[in-house]
């Protein structure tokens, strides 16, 4: 099969010309600094200025390989023409008309064909929204709504979202909950991979009503808590638990959906059938995009029950159409042959240098830790890899207390792989 790619990009590779941060980056981060909000995380000076596929340059003209996609959000690459061109083409037609009150075909033609896809039972519904945390808030109202119930459970390490709702499924980072209490009430955490006995009987069966529980939240290859990958076999688990109890299954594949894993959802590899599904990041290839997906008797709430004024954007749709494209193209096909590839080459790696280890993922939604000398984990030692990536033309982000994320666009060639370990390489000696 063909792999759909940017122009030129399997030949691109970064080039660093200026010391960093170069001058004209120094001054926007200076000036960043001075108006906005300190809450933003940013691990390194890298002031971007346009991107093709999976290459990036900053304002000073240095070059990086993007190996994290915007947070695995850059499905396609950057900026790619087919995607840039159906962006034209629907902005030269109509901006924007409010799905929640009116009707527009490029809108209705997308539901269709990403619920064709959703591995839900039976007929399905869907409603669009701007992000992920947005998509969470809405299974979450439509879990209340439909199971009279406002008990939840969810995991630790899991991260669903910072608005008030989602956050307080979320358990990935205590900064990121520190200061905004009391979050919602009836939410059970407990620990990602445990045993389905010890939910049942340490959460369900001590609970004043067990038929209050609504819903359980997971995430199907866990993805700010460290990219672990679960087994089939307690993903089953969990579902035959919420069929048990009558508990609707939400997954969240908000940086697993959409072609990241080689499949078009994670939930594909393991042959899981939630009751809802959240997606939001790769759908649109950079444009504000997310859903959730339900069975059609789930998604039972009135008109005027739940709204969006600019979810489902014709603008976004029409990116999402041609994402689409290419993910059922090449783009899923290149993310199971690459991201074998790149896996099977950190695995190599982490045989040769001391601080690298457990090497995972599916696709192109993959994973490693950072440990010491003595093979214990070292977020210190995985900031500085982070760090030096920068510093040798590669974007890098971490995830988990002490993992590095490698979740680059779907058009990666061999070449920018091999690059990537190589580098890597490179960095952990130095270190």
């Amino acid at each position: 099969m063909t792999t759909t790619l940017a122009p030129e990009n399997k030949a691109m590779l970064p080039e660093i010309k200026t010391p960093l941060p170069g001058p004209k980056a120094k001054a926007v981060v200076d000036r960043d600094h001075t108006i906005m909000s300190p809450s933003y995380t940013r691990d390194y000076p890298f002031v971007m200025e346009r991107g093709e596929g999976c290459i990036v340059w900053d304002v000073d003209g240095n070059s990086f390989l993007d190996m994290a996609a915007g947070i695995a959000v850059n499905s396609t690459g950057h900026s790619h023409p087919r995607v840039v061109a159906a962006i034209q083409d629907q902005a030269a037609k109509f901006l924007h008309m409010s799905g929640t009150d009116f009707y527009y075909d490029v809108q209705v033609r997308l539901a269709e064909r990403i619920c064709k896809y959703a591995p839900i039972k039976g007929d399905k519904k869907i409603f669009f929204t701007n992000s992920g945390t947005e998509a969470i808030e809405g299974a979450l109202k439509l879990a209340r709504h439909h199971k009279h119930g406002t008990q939840m459970i969810a995991f630790y390490g899991s991260f669903h979202g910072r608005t008030m709702g989602s956050l307080s499924l979320t358990a990935s980072k205590s900064t990121q909950r520190k200061g905004f209490s009391p979050f919602l009430g009836g939410i059970f955490h407990v620990n990602y991979g445990e045993s389905v006995a010890n939910i049942e009987n340490n959460v369900i069966k001590r609970v004043v009503d067990e038929a209050g529980f609504a819903a359980l939240f997971v995430e199907p290859i866990q993805g700010e808590g460290g990219y672990i990958v679960p087994s089939r076999e307690w993903l089953h688990d969990l579902r035959g638990l919420c069929d048990k109890y009558g508990i609707l299954l939400v997954a969240d594949e908000v940086q697993s959906g959409m072609g990241r894993t080689g499949k078009m959802f994670a939930c594909d590899h393991f042959g899981l059938q939630p009751d809802i599904i959240c997606i939001a990041k790769g759908i649109a290839s950079g444009m504000p995009l997310g859903a959730f997906i339900a069975r059609a008797d789930i998604m039972d709430w009135k008109p005027g029950q739940h709204g969006t004024t600019f979810g489902g954007n014709p603008v976004a749709c029409a990116a999402a159409h041609a994402t689409v494209d290419l993910l059922e193209e090449s783009l899923m096909e290149n993310a199971t042959q690459v991201g074998g590839h790149l896996k099977g080459r950190l695995e190599e790696l982490q045989k040769k240098v001391k601080c690298i280890s457990g090497a995972r993922g599916l696709g192109l939604m993959l994973a490693f830790d950072v440990v010491d000398a003595s093979g214990k984990p070292s977020p210190e030692i995985r900031n500085k890899i982070v760090l030096k990536a920068y510093e040798h033309g590669i974007l890098i982000l971490g995830c988990g207390a002490h993992a590095i994320r490698v979740c680059p666009p779907l058009v990666i060639s061999r070449e920018q792989a091999d690059f990537f370990v190589d580098t890597l390489a490179t960095i952990c000696r130095e270190i």
